[in-house]
C-alpha cells in the first residue's frame, strides 16, 4: 500500500501518519507539507518529531516533502514515482476569520492545490481519494443537526466557499473519471499539539499571560467539538472502504462519490466549555487554583464568517463504517491540558 497525505505536518495529518506507522505493515506513507507560517512553525516540527519517533519502531517506509501542493510539478512527480494507492488531502489554509483578510492564500492552497490533487488521481489513478471537507460548509443553516442531505448553498466565509467547492470538484473528478472519493465534514477539531488559532489553544495560552479571552455572541455559541483520535478514526475506517464503481443504465459511470460529517454530536454552550477548559487547566498545574477566571472573561458580539450553532448528524458514518466518536469534551480537554504543561513546561 502507498499513501500520500498532504498536510502531513498539520494537527490532523500528523496524527493520521502517525497511526498508519503504528497499524500499517510493509506500507510506504509520503507524506507533504509547506511548513507555512500561518501559525508557530515550531509545532509543525514537533510534529514532525513525533512522526520520526513513531517511524522508529514501525516497519514502515516513511518520507516527508516539503512543499506545496499548489506546485503541480512538484505533485505530479511524487504521483509518477509512487503511484500512490490512497491519498488523504488534508493540506488546506484553514481558518474562517483569517480568509476575510488573506482571501489569496484560500485560493492558491484550497483551489489550486485540490485542483493539482484531482488532476494527479486522474492521470496516475488511486483507488481512493479522501479528502477533507469542513463544518462550516453549513453556514448559517438553521435546521439543527446538519446533515449531509442538507442544502449547503449559503457559506459566511471564503473559507467555507473554498471547501464547498472542493465537494463539487471531486464530484465532478468522480463523475468524468471514476476517481472513488470521499469528502470528510470535520466538526472543531481539538486535542494536544492542535492548532493555536482554536479557541481552546488560544484561550489557554492568553489565560497563561493574564490576558482577556473574549467569548463570542455573549456566549450563545455551541459548538460540536471533536476530539483528534475520533478524527482520525473515522478517516482510518473510511480509508478502508472506497465508494463502489458501477455503471447506470446509460453505460457511464455512476460517480463513486460520497460525503461524511464526523462530529461529536453532543454540541457544547461556549460558556460551558470554558468552564471545563478553565477546570481542566487548574487540574493539570497550567494555571494556579486561586486563578480569577471571571476577571478574565469578556462577552462579545458575533464574528463575522462565524455561525452562532455547529451539530453533526453522524449516523451516515455509523451506518456506513460502524463509528461515531465517542471521546467526551472533558477527556479532550483533560489530555490537552496535560499536553499543554509538558510541552510548554
Amino acid at each position: 500500500m502507498k499513501i500520500l497525505v498532504t498536510g502531513a505536518a498539520g494537527f490532523i495529518g500528523a496524527n493520521l501518519v502517525m497511526r498508519l506507522l503504528s497499524e500499517q505493515s510493509g506500507a510506504t506513507i509520503v507524506g507533504i507539507d509547506n511548513m507555512n507560517a500561518y501559525y508557530d512553525v515550531s509545532l509543525k516540527e514537533y510534529r514532525l518529531r513525533e512522526i520520526e519517533r513513531t517511524h522508529s519502531h514501525a516497519s514502515n517506509s516513511w518520507l516527508f516533502v516539503k512543499g506545496s501542493i499548489a506546485d503541480k510539478g512538484l505533485i505530479d512527480n511524487l504521483f509518477k514515482e509512487y503511484r500512490f494507492d490512497v491519498v488523504v488531502n488534508l493540506a488546506a489554509q484553514a481558518g474562517v476569520r483569517y480568509s476575510i483578510e488573506n482571501p489569496d492564500v484560500y485560493i492558491e492552497s484550497n483551489i489550486i492545490g485540490f485542483y493539482n490533487i484531482l488532476e494527479a488521481c486522474r492521470h496516475y489513478p488511486v483507488q481512493h481519494l479522501i479528502y477533507a471537507s469542513s463544518s462550516s460548509v453549513y453556514g448559517g443553516n438553521k435546521k439543527v443537526p446538519f446533515s449531509t442531505d442538507d442544502r449547503v448553498d449559503n457559506p459566511v466565509s471564503l473559507y467555507a466557499a473554498t471547501k464547498k467547492s472542493n465537494e463539487l470538484m471531486a464530484h465532478c473528478y468522480s463523475k468524468l473519471y471514476n476517481i472513488p472519493s470521499t469528502g470528510l465534514r470535520f466538526f472543531t477539531v481539538y486535542g494536544p499539539a492542535g492548532r493555536p488559532d482554536m479557541a481552546y489553544f488560544g484561550f489557554t495560552n492568553k489565560l497563561l499571560k493574564g490576558e482577556t479571552i473574549q467569548i463570542f455572541n455573549y456566549g450563545n455559541c455551541r459548538r460540536d467539538f471533536t476530539y483528534i483520535d475520533d478524527i482520525v478514526e473515522g478517516i482510518v475506517r473510511v480509508m478502508a472502504k472506497a465508494p463502489e464503481k458501477k455503471n447506470g443504465e446509460d453505460g457511464l459511470p455512476i460517480p463513486p462519490y460520497a460525503v461524511y460529517n464526523i462530529g461529536g454530536g453532543q454540541p457544547e454552550n461556549l460558556l460551558d466549555f470554558v468552564t471545563i477548559l478553565q477546570e481542566e487547566l487548574v487540574r493539570a498545574g497550567v494555571l494556579p487554583h486561586d486563578y480569577d477566571f471571571e476577571a478574565h472573561k469578556q462577552l462579545v458580539a458575533m464574528q463575522p464568517g462565524d455561525v452562532p450553532v455547529t451539530y453533526a448528524d453522524s449516523t451516515a458514518l455509523e451506518r456506513d463504517f460502524g463509528f461515531t466518536p465517542k471521546i467526551t469534551l472533558r477527556e479532550g480537554l483533560r489530555k490537552f491540558a496535560e499536553w499543554y504543561k509538558d510541552y510548554y513546561a
